[in-house]
């Protein structure tokens, strides 16, 4: 039996599948929650540690680590920001081991490997289950020299199974939302090995519940060697999210991982120079060329979307999140076109082509997403480009090319004399508005990778779009 860092297990420590509200809790219960959560993960042992010639709370430094690891503010407390990452569904090999391994480290000696269905869950078709498991294979297949045969008797290389409670490797799964599934590393007997809790909800399509291809493939990325990524578009980030699975491609960060390993596909050659542009990348903030594809306000925080993924941060912090789209709003689509907040209904509306979604809270409102044309918007236009709420009129504008048009959140609405070119209203902006926000009376649009500050009824500044997205 390996050791215990040698094992994921993925944790659902919530309900559903993707990131919610906090529920509300006690202090004693926050504090249990956070120690469960660090001693499964991170090793703690609540004794104290000699830093620096001063005693330390070894739950502050165990805090600390996981902060570091999340990229949040590292308080070294159980701030609300850590406790709702504790919350999500996640990978639960230990973070502190896995700083110790290397990457690379762990390795099958033949390009050949076998697998083995042992048995099915009763949530699918045996069908849907053959399907899942080969997709989910594939995905690894598809960019190294690895190939996989399925055999059915005898010991492969990476025998699959769905049990539940005590299945007899050590490592019992804890019922319905608690260990998802794990899998061993390479190595000989149980290594490369893949369980799935069978008292959870796996699922072939539907948003609900845990899609098996990708709880799946995320397993075969550890037998295959690889560790967790840090990066939260990667398919090996710890938490697990929604994914539009009928379009999914393996993002570059798990390629570049599982080729340091293994080399490239040799009847698909891949330039490391030149990155396969079809291949999701997670968007760097620090990026000086970054053009993002839409801003708004969200219960006194920003959110900045590019891709498939967003940041969120408190107005002028040092600090931000970043997140999958769909670890929030598993409804929405991947990518969008523009946002913005209506603080009378508290929705948020999002675009994408020629759709609308209004999002409350972590939920699609009911009805939608409904067309454009729901809104009064001519149906020539095809795509709007941008949002802004402004405060003082209680209308939003909408920006499609060089026009904008204007609708009345009271009356549901749109106004008459529109549209309207966009420099009538913004003088000196120059280039199509790609992304829009209002912020204390000042309003913000973006074209590119620069802001255009605006108050007054004039251009106050041109700004870098990082101005409020902290480096």
């Amino acid at each position: 039996m390996k050791a215990f860092y040698q094992l994921c297990v993925l944790i659902g420590l919530v309900i559903k599948t993707h990131s919610g509200p906090i529920p509300a809790m006690t202090g004693k219960e926050e504090e249990d929650l956070a120690k469960n959560y660090l001693k499964k993960l991170y090793n703690l042992n609540e004794e104290e540690t000699l830093s620096f010639g001063r005693t330390v709370s070894e739950m502050s430094l165990k805090l600390g680590e996981m902060q570091t690891f999340f990229g949040l503010e590292v308080t070294g407390t159980l701030d609300a920001e850590t406790l709702e990452v504790m919350k999500k569904p996640r990978c639960g090999v230990p973070d502190v081991a896995s700083y110790a391994v290397a990457p690379g480290n762990y390795k099958w000696s033949t390009n050949q490997l076998t697998y083995r269905i042992e048995n099915y869950t009763p949530d699918m078709s045996q069908a849907e289950v053959d399907d899942s498991i080969v997709r989910a294979l594939k995905v690894w297949a598809d960019v190294t020299p690895l190939k996989f045969t399925r055999i059915f008797s005898g010991v492969a290389d990476i025998m699959i199974s769905f049990s539940a409670r005590d299945h007899g490797d050590g490592y019992p799964f804890d019922g319905p939302n608690g260990f998802l599934a794990h899998a061993f590393y390479p190595s000989p007997g149980i290594g490369g090995d893949a369980h799935f809790d069978d008292d959870e909800t796996f699922t072939f399509s539907s948003i609900q519940g845990y899609n098996l291809f990708l709880v799946a493939a995320h397993e075969f990325g550890h037998a295959l060697g690889l560790d967790h990524s840090r990066d939260p578009g990667a398919l090996m980030y710890p938490t697990y999210s929604p994914r539009d699975v009928k379009t999914f491609v393996l993002p570059q960060d798990d390629v570049n991982g599982i080729q340091a390993i293994y080399g490239s596909n040799p009847k698909k050659p891949v330039d490391p120079k030149k990155p396969d542009p079809t291949r999701p990348v997670t968007p760097n903030v620090c990026d000086a060329n970054l053009v993002l594809d839409a801003v708004t306000m969200l219960r006194g925080e920003m959110v900045f979307f590019k891709n498939g993924l967003f940041w969120r941060t408190q107005p002028f912090s040092n600090q931000n999140e970043q997140h999958l789209i769909k670890s929030f709003w598993p409804e929405a689509p991947e990518n969008i076109d523009a946002a913005y907040e209506s603080p009378s209904d508290d929705l948020v509306y999002i675009f994408k082509d020629e759709m609308v979604w209004a999002l409350f809270g972590y939920d699609v409102a009911k009805g939608y997403p409904k067309p454009l044309s729901s809104l009064g918007l001519p149906k020539t236009v095809k795509k709007i480009s941008a949002a802004l709420y402004d405060e003082d009129s209680g209308k939003t504008l909408l920006f499609a090319d060089d026009q904008y048009y204007s609708y009345n959140e009271a009356k549901k609405k749109m106004d008459k004399g529109y549209p309207k070119r966009v420099e009538d209203a913004f003088p000196g902006m120059t280039g199509q508005v790609t992304a829009a926000f209002q912020y204390r009376g000042f309003s913000y649009l973006y074209s590119g990778p620069r802001m255009y500050e605006f108050g007054y009824g004039r251009l106050l500044r041109v700004l870098d779009n990082n101005y409020f997205l902290p480096c």
